[in-house]
């Protein structure tokens, strides 16, 4: 390995900063992963280890099918049956700033310019090793768990008035009278029985999801670290994109820190603290980064039905409740809730900081003012076009599970929410061109602009004679040019 990028690689520094890299990672994804499901308490319906494993097989982009039978009576013919498809990014975005953090560190000593065939190395090392450790938690992550009956909700139990039971007889009608009134009594045995559920990684998908998260991780840090070393030739990555995605993904996580703030001040005052810090840990980014695309008026469809419909925050979970491809949107939302409009204020603020940290981060040059402001809107405006679908798509929910006995529903639950693509699209794009002309504008009034480009950006902007410049502190472009 050399300064210049010559190309040359070393093995053994290539090794170990692989090694550091994927166990960093996947270390911690597994600490928040037990941490989040002990909280919520899944360890009491089966071993931790298991459900650790496949969780985080689900965070890094995997597959799990859970499936399982129930024995009641003798009776055969009954299964359980769900499917779900929702990633816990908590998991996933730990994973995510330690493998791209340190990976992207790994790179600085390569100086300004990285050669592509050490670049390739030592990225290619990375996704090698992490794909073999993630076959051994395809392996690991397979167990199953007991579904008590009388935890969903669903018997008749003293302490529970309301319940099923108890509303059988009169929902039923005469039919309750055949047998002398064995028929409830029948049914109540029935529900009260344990259904064993196991869950299954399905090897080939999840390594192939994997491969994918893995590589998409690489470019976003590789994209968003602006004192990493590029291959020569994309030098302009520096003063171009760099800025406008470093300073995007910086609030987008910034935010999910205040929702993780948000959840602890919620769980001091909460009956079930460990489950609000719990389910922060494992959904905040699920959560946070859903009201984005929302707050920024980016419109959702989604239903919901049975148990699932209380996982769901308020007012969501009002507008959706039993309903399928329900149109959702801020407007709608306010109509339940004045407060709503709160998240479109937060939004809208959020958007403006990171056009503000773009303008501050990118070089100004030998720019007028016109073309400064508009190098920030063009790339933060392409930055956000990418981001806003990518959050949909992350954040995006569909899950279902139903207890299915000789064709009687027992139990059932669904969700679905999924934002619209295109929309989201059209509209990063109009916000992130918005922000960054503003962002720019403002940093250009303070002095501001390019006072924290990164000194690999400011050695890559081009100057004439007539301003000599070492790259080591930002050039003073608002105040001296005219």
């Amino acid at each position: 390995m050399s300064a210049s990028g010559s190309g040359r690689v070393r093995p053994g520094e290539v090794l170990l900063s692989t090694v550091a890299t994927v166990s960093w990672a996947f270390l911690a994804m597994a600490g928040v992963a037990a941490l989040g499901l002990h909280l919520v308490g899944a360890d009491g319906a089966g071993a931790l280890g298991p459900m650790t494993a496949a969780a985080v097989v689900l965070a890094v982009g995997g597959f799990v099918t859970p499936s399982g039978d129930v024995e009641a009576f003798g009776l055969t013919g009954v299964q359980a049956h769900s499917a779900v498809d929702i990633a816990p990014l908590g998991i996933s975005l730990v994973g995510a700033l330690l493998l791209g953090g340190v990976f992207v560190r790994s790179l600085r000593g390569a100086g300004a310019v990285i050669g592509r065939a050490e670049l390739a190395a030592r990225a290619g090392a990375v996704v090698l090793l992490f794909l073999l450790v993630l076959a051994g938690l395809t392996w690991a992550g397979n167990d199953t768990v007991t579904i008590d009956a009388s935890t969903l909700g669903v018997t008749g139990k003293p302490e529970q008035r309301g319940g099923l039971l108890e509303k059988l007889p009169g929902e039923l009608g005469d039919i309750a009278d055949i047998g002398s009134g064995l028929l409830p009594d029948r049914i109540e045995r029935l529900i009260d029985a344990k259904a064993a559920v196991g869950f299954t990684v399905e090897a080939g998908r999840s390594v192939l999801g994997g491969a994918v998260w893995v590589v998409a991780v690489l470019l976003i840090a590789l994209l968003v670290a602006r004192r990493a070393p590029v291959p020569r030739g994309l030098e302009a990555a520096h003063r171009t994109v760099r800025p406008a995605a470093s300073a995007l993904c910086g609030v987008l996580v910034l935010a999910v820190g205040a929702g993780l703030a948000a959840a602890l001040y919620a769980a001091i005052g909460d009956d079930h603290p460990r489950l609000v810090l719990g389910a922060a840990l494992l959904g905040a980014p699920n959560g946070v980064w859903l009201g984005v695309p929302l707050g920024l008026f980016v419109p959702w469809h989604g239903g919901a039905s049975g148990a699932l419909v209380r996982v769901l925050p308020d007012p969501l979970d009002d507008l959706l409740a039993n309903r399928n491809d329900e149109p959702i949107t801020v407007a709608r939302l306010a109509e339940l809730d004045g407060r709503v409009w709160l998240l479109m204020v937060g939004c809208v603020l959020m958007i403006l900081a990171a056009g503000v940290l773009t303008a501050v981060r990118t070089p100004v040059g030998r720019a007028r003012r016109a073309g400064f402001v508009g190098r920030c809107a063009l790339w933060l405006g392409i930055v956000t076009a990418l981001a806003l679908p990518l959050l949909c798509r992350l954040t995006g929910v569909s899950a279902g599970a139903s207890l299915s006995v000789l064709g009687f529903d027992a139990f059932g639950a669904g969700i679905e929410l999924h934002g619209g693509g295109a929309a989201a699209w059209a509209l990063g794009a109009g916000w992130g061109a918005a922000a960054g002309a503003a962002g720019a504008l403002a940093a250009w009034a303070t002095g501001a602009a390019g006072g924290r480009a990164s000194g690999l950006a400011l050695d890559s902007t081009p100057h004439d004679g007539s301003a000599p410049h070492d790259g080591t502190t930002p050039y003073d472009g608002p105040a001296t040019t005219k």
